[in-house]
């Protein structure tokens, strides 16, 4: 059934304005997944927070046009679908990336972070980012191991001290 011209006008504001927030962007062809396979893509993306759907590609096109992803334009050929990633740049790589691993069916065809257009193969790099917590949590180690280096050196010196009195007295208990 062919869509109204508002129904086109609604899809393209909606991905629109998805893609002007989104962080990164991955297209990848669907063909050959079954119904549940992509029910089963769709939950994953949900629960990850990415925007996923499937678009036709003047919809696509026109969508994608005047925002961050417009270098993906020329590349919207064949059945593709969408996604955006919303809060982390690297959390539609990991939902397209660890989906794709057990359906040879997904192909990534296009990667846009940035503004830049990826190599496909890219994908698995950007799956591979840390998220905003993890990037925070490795941060804070780097900058308390210094910290920590310092006081376990400044301990060893009375603890030093310690363990000599105690082999003395030992020594002389022995003797």
């Amino acid at each position: 059934m062919a869509l109204s011209l508002a129904q086109k006008q609604a899809i393209v504001a909606e991905v629109a304005e998805i893609a002007s927030n989104a962080h990164s962007a991955i297209a990848a062809e669907y063909r050959g997944l079954t119904v549940e396979e992509m029910t089963e893509l769709r939950a994953q993306a949900r629960a990850s927070g990415v925007y996923l759907r499937v678009v036709k590609n003047t919809l696509a096109r026109r969508a994608v046009e005047g925002t961050g992803f417009s270098c993906m334009q020329d590349g919207f050929v064949g059945p593709l679908l969408l996604a955006f990633s919303q809060e982390d740049p690297g959390a539609a790589a990991r939902v397209i990336n660890d989906f794709s691993k057990g359906h040879d069916a997904l192909i990534v065809k296009m990667v846009a972070l940035g503004g830049k257009l990826l190599e496909p193969g890219d994908v698995e790099t950007l799956a591979k980012m840390p998220t905003y917590d993890q990037a925070i949590s490795m941060l804070m180690a780097v900058m308390k191991a210094p910290v920590e280096k310092l006081a376990r050196t400044v301990n060893e010196v009375p603890g030093k001290l310690v363990r000599t009195v105690a082999a003395i007295r030992d020594a002389k208990d022995a003797a």
